[in-house]
């Protein structure tokens, strides 16, 4: 699995946070949850913290679930 790139945020002038991948709109923080983002964001991998922030995280089981007969074409 790759490390997570493309991930972008800007803190707009409310306080608010968006995040943005690859240029789309991919989630906006406001309040406590925007400062504790940013605070996270300080001290870690930038790309890491948005891309999990996101939901945007592969967690490697996308290959399997692709077999498994409830996503089988008919």
């Amino acid at each position: 699995m790759g490390r997570p790139r493309g991930f972008s945020y800007e803190q707009l002038g409310d306080g608010s946070v968006a995040i943005t991948h690859q240029g789309r709109a991919a989630g906006t923080l406001r309040g406590a949850r925007a400062d504790k983002f940013l605070a996270e964001v300080a001290s870690g991998d930038a790309q890491l913290v948005m891309a999990r922030w996101t939901g945007a995280y592969k967690h490697g089981n996308e290959r399997a679930a692709r077999n498994h007969p409830r996503n089988r074409r008919r």
